[in-house]
């Protein structure tokens, strides 16, 4: 029963911000905001024209560190009740992930140029 009020709950507040947003948001289209931006470069030029793949690059090295940071929060949470194989387990994947940060740094990967 608790799980049903809580569905209708939380269906009722979405639809409630949703109305109240769009007759309360601000509609004042410019073309800045209208047009299209895909990638980092402008879509509607020549197409044979070639575009630098750092846009992306950039995007899937935070994809990477972000997902591997999410790692630490249940550590975090749990630490006073790990072993401590736990905890140098973490303190071993801190280190990977530090070291693939360092060799990026070094690499040039971070550089937006």
């Amino acid at each position: 029963m608790r799980f049903l009020v809580f569905c209708f709950l939380t269906i009722a507040l979405a639809g409630l911000f949703s109305i109240v947003s769009f007759f309360l948001g601000e509609k004042v289209p410019d073309r800045e905001k209208v047009s299209a931006y895909e990638c980092g470069f402008v879509p509607f030029s020549f197409l044979g024209r070639p575009f630098s793949i750092r846009f992306f690059l950039i995007g899937i090295l935070f994809l990477i560190f972000d997902l591997e940071i999410s790692f630490f929060f249940p550590w975090c949470v749990l630490y006073n009740s790990i072993a401590p194989f736990g905890f140098w387990t973490m303190v071993g994947f801190f280190f990977i992930l530090t070291l693939g940060l360092v060799y990026e740094w070094l690499k040039g990967g971070l550089e937006w140029e």
